[in-house]
């Protein structure tokens, strides 16, 4: 039963939510986990810098805060973002708690390397995020495929796009087709929803971008830029 207090049930949530993101190790694991991808418990404690008793133990409270999924495999136990819903809640709470840019550089020559290529392109949760997802999100506006005036939406001229590349958008109820997220290094919404993943699934499969690593960085490859070019007139040196 959830421990009622004066101001209602819905301060009492919020409240335990904030305090499960209060933690720098919890935050470094949902951080990590906007890749989309599930990881296991002992790669997250290295990730984090962490015992994995530590690990484990934080683990824990956010799949039970219901932040976190888990699924066990033989010995490993793996976790992921509990949805995309939490995945925006993540990505949008880090945009509005980092400083300005200006204000704090990484320490070491490793951490500005992983700064710069987050920056440059990252996949954030199943979506394109960092210059590239915006130099996309702000092409697609300028040919009339996307409408950002009334909030985020396919236009029909964008909904042929997407057939004509072969990408089938499947209607569903759980999440929009078309919305906003704020970009935590851009400070400026790039697209999500369904045609955002469908768009990021494109491009990783076709060879238009490339993960840089394990990490969440992505880039544009040489057939990328060529066909990004093509089909939404954006120059290669906007999106390296």
């Amino acid at each position: 039963m959830a421990r009622m207090t004066p101001h209602g049930p819905a301060a009492s949530h919020l409240a335990a939510l904030a305090s499960l993101l209060a933690d720098e190790t919890r935050a470094a694991f949902c951080l990590a986990l906007l890749d989309g991808r599930a990881w296991t418990a002992g790669e997250l404690a290295r990730h984090a810098g962490v015992a994995p008793s530590t690990a484990s133990e934080h683990l824990g409270k956010l799949v039970a805060g219901g932040l976190l999924t888990q699924e066990r495999q033989g010995r490993h136990r793996y976790v992921r973002l509990a949805g995309s819903r939490t995945a925006r809640l993540v990505e949008e709470l880090a945009a509005h708690a980092l400083p300005e840019r200006d204000e704090e550089r990484p320490r070491t020559l490793r951490a500005a390397g992983i700064s710069s290529a987050l920056a440059r392109g990252r996949t954030c949760y199943d979506h394109l995020a960092g210059r590239l997802g915006i130099t996309v999100t702000d092409a697609m506006t300028v040919r009339g495929l996307l409408r950002q005036d009334t909030g985020f939406a396919l236009t029909d001229e964008g909904l042929d796009w997407f057939a004509a590349l072969g990408i089938v958008l499947e209607p569903d109820g759980r999440r929009p087709l078309a919305r906003e997220c704020l970009d935590w290094t851009e400070r400026r919404p790039h697209l999500a929803g369904a045609a955002g993943a469908a768009l990021c699934g494109h491009a990783l499969a076709a060879g238009w971008c490339v993960r840089i690593g394990s990490g969440r960085a992505v880039k544009a490859t040489p057939d990328g830029e060529r066909a990004l070019s093509e089909l939404l007139g954006i120059e290669a040196g906007t999106i390296r």
